[in-house]
């Protein structure tokens, strides 16, 4: 394992229930691998199709999307404080393939693609149990409070 969930707190601002990684397995030069184990108890489930909970989409992305944050830290070797933030800054090629459900654990594969003054273009991959969920492709960008 590379980053515990308390490692994970001190990279993203995130808290429950928004906070969407568990847990980083891998981290290497452009690419990155973590989970979410998806439980019953998750605060969406009981308005998300009460009678069929399914993971609501955007929220995979979102986990995409914290991934990513985490790798960019990772990358720049930095820690974000309270002047500072990675923001999701966008998305294009979003593919819902599959329906995540209680008692899934998400494995996300995200790999940086390009890096711009600060302006990161990512390719996410969610799978459960090897079968590709949600495909993404995202921007996401530092910025520093004024």
């Amino acid at each position: 394992m590379v980053m515990d969930i308390n490692e994970i707190l001190r990279y993203l601002p995130h808290r429950y229930p928004f906070l969407l990684v568990d847990r980083v397995l891998e981290i290497q030069e452009n690419r990155i691998l973590a989970i979410k184990n998806v439980t019953v108890n998750e605060p969406f489930f009981p308005g998300h199709f009460p009678h069929h909970p399914v993971m609501p989409g955007v929220l995979i992305v979102e986990a995409l999307a914290q991934t990513a944050a985490l790798l960019s830290c990772k990358t720049e070797d930095v820690i974000p404080t309270e002047e500072s933030v990675v923001l999701f800054a966008g998305m294009d090629k979003v593919r819902f393939k599959r329906q995540v459900v209680p008692g899934d654990q998400l494995l996300f594969d995200v790999s940086m693609l390009q890096n711009k003054r600060g302006i990161y273009r990512y390719r996410g991959l969610a799978t459960v149990d090897g079968g590709l969920a949600v495909e993404s492709e995202f921007l996401c960008a530092f910025r520093v409070k004024p």
